[in-house]
């Protein structure tokens, strides 16, 4: 009896481990190596819950980027977006967690946010968050700027990434009405 409840508990724990990797892609060769915050920002208000988008705010961040952003599922990108929210906060003033807050990213110099500790090949990076460059980047981080850090596989779909990036730039606008 005790061997079938080490193997109901074991199964329990590897089941939780593939869900955990799911959620954020494979993770690196060196596990040594993560990006960290520079500094302690356990005071900062922090991100429980994904922003919520909407509103004049969300539509004019969505108009500036056109289209294919502009008719994007909101829905899917936010649901894409809980895979993320386990490194990163989109919140302003929200703290850094294992990767940068990404509050008011689009037209941001890579690798220059401010209080976190990026890798070497960010830090080096020549671009600006653009979304044509985050589509890029999410659809294989380590292709697009190897020697980067983020664990993430990476979204195989255009409609994915597309639905991720309006939601993001949605709920990134620097004007401070994003969500809670």
């Amino acid at each position: 009896m005790r061997t079938r409840s080490t193997h109901f508990a074991l199964s329990g724990l590897t089941a939780a481990a593939f869900l955990s990797l799911a959620a954020c892609g494979e993770p690196e060769a060196d596990t040594g190596t993560a990006e960290a915050p520079a500094r302690d920002t356990a005071s900062a208000p922090s991100q429980a819950e994904p922003a919520s988008v909407g509103g004049a705010s969300a539509e004019a961040a969505l108009a500036a980027l056109g289209e294919p952003y502009v008719s994007a599922n909101l829905a899917n990108g936010e649901r894409l977006w809980r895979r993320c929210q386990s490194c990163h906060t989109v919140n302003e003033g929200a703290r850094h967690l294992v990767g940068p807050n990404l509050h008011g990213m689009f037209g941001q110099q890579a690798g220059a946010a401010d209080g976190f500790r990026y890798s070497a090949a960010l830090e080096g990076a020549d671009f600006t968050w653009t979304p044509e460059a985050l589509d890029e980047w999410l659809a294989n981080p380590r292709t697009f700027l190897p020697g980067n850090r983020m664990s993430f596989a990476g979204l195989r779909h255009d409609s994915d990434r597309n639905d991720l990036i309006a939601w993001l730039a949605a709920a990134t606008a620097p004007d401070g009405t994003s969500g809670e």
